[in-house]
């Protein structure tokens, strides 16, 4: 019987359906991460020490576009009683000033709908309380989302490994500039909004320890964890970024040391097992456009 409403809940899901026209939306903590697992400091990350390849502007060299002033994301979800109801993001108040100007768009600036863990259920509760149902019926909705922006994503010839092999490298790239304090080169791997959390985190470390070392021994597992579209112009479907996030498993090695080189935190010859959640942002409608990080979500369990 569960089974037989699983397949009635799923059918009138698809049912309800994700059209084109819906606008579907959908951390270096690492080197940062390492010293949660060091003894000698009791801290999140070096990130969280610190605080937590082109130009600035990458993609949007000679493109521009209208930024509504109502709205920079829009997102068609599933309402209560199964029917399509519009959610709106206005844009930041320098935005809103300028109206229907044109505009080159660098980033949305936030992460739309940040994963977090869900809570699990048992199969007695999923399938026979009122609850249950209300959160498989959430869970579907999450699911069909991230499918929705893979799709659209796979039309502008995303390939999943090579994407994994890109993101493990910007991965050790971005964590081995903010060890070696290189905002230079940071800047054109993140968005603007991240590089401005960055520098502050490499002011805070700097102000800590005079140097650090960290390594990347290897990458135990990547997943994704979500997926969301977010739509910049609902007259134009094709106006979207997408954002990736991305849950990595990695063999680390951390030293920090003081003025005189002496070290004061962490130990290069041991291995850690860090786990870091990045959410990695892309414009699919800039020509050249290539991955950058955007934002780190702090890993939980579920």
């Amino acid at each position: 019987m569960a089974l037989r409403r699983l397949q009635i809940l799923r059918s009138h899901y698809w049912t309800a359906g994700i059209r084109e026209s819906s606008h579907v939306l959908g951390s270096s903590r690492s080197y940062s991460n390492a010293i949660s697992h060091v003894p000698e400091l009791n801290r999140r990350s070096i990130s969280s020490c610190l605080h937590k390849v082109h130009n600035a502007l990458p993609f949007t060299r000679g493109s521009t576009m209208t930024l509504r002033s109502k709205m920079v994301a829009e997102l068609l979800i599933f309402s209560t009683d199964t029917r399509l109801i519009t959610t709106q993001t206005k844009a930041p108040p320098q935005a809103r000033q300028m109206g229907a100007l044109k505009v080159s768009m660098l980033s949305p600036g936030f992460i739309y709908e940040p994963y977090a863990p869900r809570e699990p259920l048992s199969f007695w509760k999923r399938w026979f309380t009122r609850s249950g149902w209300k959160r498989t019926k959430e869970d579907v909705i999450l699911e069909l989302k991230s499918a929705y922006a893979i799709n659209k994503l796979r039309k502008s010839g995303y390939n999943k490994k090579k994407f994994y092999d890109e993101a493990v490298t910007l991965y050790k790239e971005i964590n081995i500039l903010m060890a070696n304090g290189d905002k230079t080169v940071l800047r054109k791997a993140v968005t603007e909004k991240m590089f401005s959390a960055l520098k502050t985190e490499i002011k805070q470390r700097e102000s800590m320890w005079s140097k650090v070392y960290w390594e990347m021994v290897e990458p135990v597992n990547i997943r994704t964890l979500r997926a969301r579209l977010i739509g910049v112009d609902r007259n134009d479907l094709n106006k979207v970024f997408i954002q990736l996030t991305l849950e990595f498993l990695t063999k680390q090695k951390f030293e920090a040391y003081d003025s005189k080189g002496a070290v004061v935190a962490g130990d290069k010859s041991k291995e850690v097992l860090v786990r870091d959640i990045w959410v990695f942002e892309k414009s699919l409608f800039h020509p050249g456009a290539f991955w950058r990080l955007c934002g780190r979500i702090s890993p939980k369990s579920p």
